[in-house]
């Protein structure tokens, strides 16, 4: 009896802190670890990223969380096609778009699809087949999908910038040049005024890209010193590994061979001071 008095009167004390309307702690830490998995996924720290993404799944579940519960998905679906396995990442963003859709997250929906789309993308221009749920699409009607679903996003959100540089991609791959890089640096606004540095840093790598496939080397060459800028920043070294191969490749094509080998030596040296002697043993060879 004296503990219902007690709170009883702890409630009529004026002076007792106001309780807050919802407890977030949970849905916060899941947050931050969907944050360092992203994180670490982008500087192809893969394995890593799974295990931070797994801690972010299982927090979002225990809060039940739908949205968390998606952005998991999605991400796990990223990583796993950047690990090479398309089949799992296909399933996956099939999944978190039908359970999006089922829980009014219009926009975590349209996301989903829209990374199904630039993963079709991706693997068209590598030759190898690509479908979402067995309907063969060309990459026009990849673009005109891709720009009728991000038309749900908020101006200047980082999903907006997502979809931004997957219409660029399908712009690139139609070789319409001027219009590829135009879509990017629509993307390049969002993600340079926000920090997003590591996505800043893909972004004027695809500028380089699409600058090579122009024939413009030299101007391909600028947009990948400004991705590695981007990358130093974030102490990406896998983006910088990349845009030094990449710059390697740009010289060969360019016939300068001397700066080409310089190039891949960089990119070799950084790949084996993060661990990945496969990809310098596999660029050694190119030397």
């Amino acid at each position: 009896m004296a503990i219902i008095f007690a709170s009883l009167l702890s409630f009529a004390c004026s002076s007792a802190p106001k309780r807050p309307p919802e407890n977030t702690a949970v849905r916060n830490t899941a947050a931050s670890q969907l944050l360092i998995a992203n994180q670490a996924a982008n500087q192809g720290r893969y394995e890593d990223a799974l295990l931070f993404l797994d801690e972010a799944r299982r927090l979002a579940h225990s809060a039940d969380d739908p949205k968390l519960r998606i952005e998991t998905t999605i991400s796990r679906a990223n990583i796993f096609f950047s690990m090479g396995d398309s089949v799992e990442a296909f399933r996956l963003w099939e999944e978190a778009a039908a359970e999006a859709d089922a829980s009014n997250e219009k926009e975590l929906a349209a996301l989903s699809r829209i990374y199904m789309m630039r993963a079709m993308l991706t693997l068209m221009e590598n030759n190898q087949p690509a479908s979402i749920n067995g309907e063969n699409l060309s990459a026009e009607e990849l673009r005109a999908r891709i720009e009728r679903e991000m038309g749900i996003f908020p101006r200047g959100s980082h999903s907006q910038a997502a979809a931004f540089i997957s219409l660029g991609m399908a712009e690139r791959h139609l070789e319409r040049w001027p219009q590829a890089e135009s879509a990017i640096r629509n993307a390049l606004v969002i993600l340079e005024r926000a920090n997003y540095l590591e996505d800043a840093a893909y972004g004027w790598y695809l500028i380089g890209s699409i600058r090579s496939l122009a024939g413009n080397y030299d101007a391909s060459l600028q947009a990948l010193r400004t991705a590695i800028e981007f990358d130093r920043r974030a102490e990406n070294s896998y983006g910088l590994a990349s845009s030094w191969q990449a710059m390697g490749e740009v010289q060969r094509k360019a016939g300068r061979p001397g700066e080409s080998r310089a190039a891949w030596q960089r990119a070799i040296d950084i790949y084996r001071a993060i661990g990945l002697n496969d990809r310098a043993e596999r660029l050694e060879a190119q030397l």
